[in-house]
């Protein structure tokens, strides 16, 4: 049983957030937490497995106790809880070595394989913010690299994504050589299975 502290400011979303977790057969909700100064205390008392953070809280800044409890309480993984907002934000949420990222308006289900990915130590970052960042967490790929990589972790063939993307098979089939090539994979499976690993694929 995963073991998760929900830090939120407003009682309301905490209190969904924490339902939705806890819906979840091998997840308990062993602390919520409403303040920003209560995150390392409370997470030292309960020692949780997974802290899910909202870093939007209006007029704090959460980083420094997201560092805090990483370098206090290790062997607890901090997903971060955010919107999709300027890239020199999410720059720093990249640099503070989080395990994971999420954007507030992802499906439940979503929020739920991200905790568990997270808790088995795979670092995620959601589609979105991966488009969005990928000039700050060293993935190599053009945006349209990086579209054609998730089609193909869809388990998309490369006809389907040329009619899903308007392009030629052969177009697409170039892309996913470059892929290979940047990524230093073997082959596409490969290519895929590394950028999960990275946390670029959700």
């Amino acid at each position: 049983m995963l073991k998760i502290l929900v830090a939120q400011d407003v009682a309301l979303i905490r209190g969904a957030i924490a339902a939705l977790i806890g819906q979840e057969p091998d997840m308990k909700v062993v602390a919520e937490v409403g303040r920003d100064e209560e995150i390392l205390a409370t997470a030292m008392l309960h020692r949780p497995d997974v802290a899910v953070i909202d870093i939007d809280w209006p007029g704090h800044d959460r980083l420094p106790a997201v560092a805090q409890l990483q370098t206090q309480l290790p062997s607890c993984r901090t997903l971060v809880l955010m919107s999709l907002g300027h890239p020199g934000m999410i720059r720093a949420v990249l640099a503070s070595g989080v395990a994971g990222f999420i954007l507030k308006d992802a499906p439940a289900a979503q929020l739920a394989r991200t905790v568990r990915n997270v808790a088995a130590g795979r670092r995620m970052v959601g589609p979105e913010l991966a488009a969005a960042t990928w000039d700050y967490n060293g993935m190599p790929l053009s945006r349209r690299e990086f579209t054609v990589l998730r089609l193909a972790g869809e388990g998309a063939e490369p006809a389907e994504i040329a009619a899903t993307l308007e392009l030629s098979v052969g177009t697409v089939r170039n892309y996913l050589t470059t892929i290979v090539t940047k990524l230093h994979a073997r082959n596409r499976v490969d290519a895929v299975r590394k950028a999960y690993n990275a946390g670029w694929l959700p």
